[in-house]
């Protein structure tokens, strides 16, 4: 009996496949529990995404959760099968965890850095604007210490940042996360599979 596909052909075809829609491109921003909520799924969905910090400030959408919208994103996170739990009180700008998730991007090691703090954030509570917390999500990635609290410190990223989430704008995203598969942009973590769908289609 002839064989339906081989996998030597089916990894041509792939790679074929990858090399003409691009390297995919998670847009995020860790003050959102939407992050948490993508996360998980669009490393195992899109190996090789690259992780790019983008500001909610600078695409114009409010980081503040209301309540009523807490209710909707507990809902999401059991559909989801994610725990959930909310840091205490209004959780501040994590704009050092953002610098330090520039530099993750840069090294290759994004998404071992988004997942820990996500995690750190909305599975344990914690607030990653403490170095203790934000040291444990960098050491996740392979970021030393020092490394850390450089970049952390470093507002010369908060650029390109704000750049990402102006040009997201332009593009007409309204919120974030946002995943761009070749030349279409897919915004909100619901959209990941109708993303990862043209991606396979293409």
């Amino acid at each position: 009996m002839e064989p339906v596909t081989s996998l030597d052909q089916y990894r041509r075809t792939a790679a074929r496949r990858s090399r003409a829609v691009g390297r995919p491109s998670l847009y995020f921003d860790l003050a959102s529990p939407y992050t948490y909520l993508a996360a998980e799924r669009a490393d195992r969905m899109f190996p090789g995404l690259e992780w790019i910090p983008a500001s909610l400030d600078a695409l114009q959408c409010a980081t503040r959760i209301a309540d009523d919208e807490r209710a909707t994103i507990n809902r999401r996170a059991a559909l989801l099968g994610l725990p959930i739990v909310w840091p205490i009180g209004p959780a501040p700008r994590p704009d050092g965890a953002m610098r330090v998730a520039a530099l993750a991007g840069e090294r290759g090691v994004g998404a071992a850095f988004v997942l820990a703090a996500s995690r750190l954030v909305y599975c344990g509570g914690f607030d990653l604007d403490e170095p203790e917390i934000l040291a444990e999500a960098a050491a996740a990635a392979g970021i030393d210490l020092g490394e850390m609290l450089h970049a952390a410190g470093d507002w010369r990223r908060d650029g390109p940042i704000e750049d990402a989430g102006r040009k997201l704008l332009a593009a007409g995203a309204d919120r974030l996360p946002a995943l761009r598969v070749g030349r279409i942009l897919f915004c909100g973590e619901d959209r990941l599979s109708e993303a990862f769908a043209a991606r396979a289609s293409a």
